[in-house]
């Protein structure tokens, strides 16, 4: 069997509420990294890209109509490169790094790119016509996801205090990741249509104490969650530059990180942000390794409560977990956030010398996904 290979990855900066990056459409936002990701391997034959795999939450309004062909069509790929839209919610275009890389593996492409975007501003939560099963209804099966999120706490016994404490420390060490440049090889910029360019991520910043302690619950009247502790809704853009390793080392490219392990997890969908202990669990049996072996792990921060509730039932080792802060801080754009993750835990990996690294996140409908790498 081929052995998968990451080659590079690169993303947007993440845009906030009232942010620069309000108002570029989605595709215009995604072919834009892709074509910086293409220009930074010039070594690559983008004749020879076979496959353009793109993740998207609600691919409808400006993020449907096949968004990936019309992406690759953008950012100068040939016709010849195929196209398709992958949605598993939040865990989308892990789910394209993981389609194209078990292509890869099967010997069915040699070259391909996975990415993820969303516009959580375009298009609303739920899309524009949600209709939803009564009976499924009935079940809860459309919770919402703070309520989700407020079960954990619960269950877990995981105070507002921890929370906040938690959502802290990820801005926090945002902050101090872009003050050392630490996300300088992960951020491309982005230009806005030729009036300004947006070069950074727009959510970190430093925590108010003051506003934090005194912000209402934000899903239950006497809940633990508010907006300090959860991911805010945000814009981005993720890709991915995947091949086999024998067409890697024909083609003269330098490969990052190998991709070691996928899985996926369904769970209580009451209980979806508890998604990456079973994901995790099982990509952790599928490669024979421990979680002890594990270096560094990037967990997608949905919501602080769901965060910790999976590194206290996991007991994962929380110093290995989101060096650079997590999305809480940086923002969580549905479609783009496994990609995201899975970009910047090559760049930790390479940061820290580690050697082994895990991405993982949890799923809105009950799911977990995850992603096991090792640095080249």
């Amino acid at each position: 069997m081929n052995e998968s290979v990451i080659i590079d990855a690169v993303r947007s900066p993440i845009g906030i509420k009232n942010g620069g990056l309000i108002g570029i459409r989605p595709d215009d936002l995604t072919a834009q990294v892709l074509r910086g990701l293409l220009d930074r391997n010039p070594n690559l034959n983008s004749n020879k890209i076979e496959d353009f795999i793109l993740g998207c939450a609600f691919p409808e309004g400006p993020q449907g109509m096949l968004m990936a062909k019309g992406v690759a069509i953008l950012a100068g790929i040939p016709k010849e490169c195929a196209g398709a839209v992958v949605n598993r919610f939040c865990g989308s275009s892990m789910d394209a790094v993981h389609q194209i890389s078990s292509k890869i593996e099967t010997g069915d492409i040699q070259c391909g790119i996975a990415a993820g975007v969303e516009d959580m501003f375009s298009v609303p939560m739920g899309g524009f016509n949600p209709d939803f099963h009564p009976e499924l209804a009935e079940q809860e099966y459309y919770i919402g996801m703070g309520e989700t999120a407020e079960i954990l706490a619960k269950e877990g016994k995981i105070t507002r205090e921890l929370q906040e404490e938690f959502s802290i420390s990820s801005h926090n060490k945002a902050l101090n990741a872009w003050d050392n440049k630490r996300f300088e090889n992960e951020v491309l910029s982005i230009d806005m249509y030729g009036e300004s360019l947006v070069e950074k991520d727009e959510g970190p910043r430093e925590p108010d104490l003051e506003k934090i302690k005194s912000l209402n619950p934000a899903f239950l009247e006497n809940g633990t969650i508010t907006p300090a502790t959860a991911s805010p809704i945000s814009i981005g853009a993720a890709t991915i530059l995947i091949t086999s390793r024998t067409f890697a080392e024909k083609n003269g490219l330098k490969i990052r990180a190998s991709i070691k392990g996928r899985s996926i997890a369904g769970v209580d969908w009451k209980r979806m942000g508890m998604g990456p202990l079973p994901a995790t669990e099982k990509v952790l049996a599928k490669t024979s390794l421990t979680l002890d072996q594990i270096d560094v792990i990037e967990l997608n921060e949905a919501f602080a409560a769901q965060s910790l509730y999976v590194i206290q039932k996991g007991n994962w080792d929380i110093s290995k977990v989101n060096h650079n802060g997590g999305a809480i801080a940086l923002g969580h754009p549905l479609g783009c956030s496994g990609a995201r993750i899975i970009t910047t835990l090559v760049n930790v990996l390479e940061q820290k010398n580690a050697k082994l690294g895990l991405a993982t996140m949890c799923i809105g409908t009950g799911q977990g996904i995850a992603t096991i790498l090792e640095r080249s």
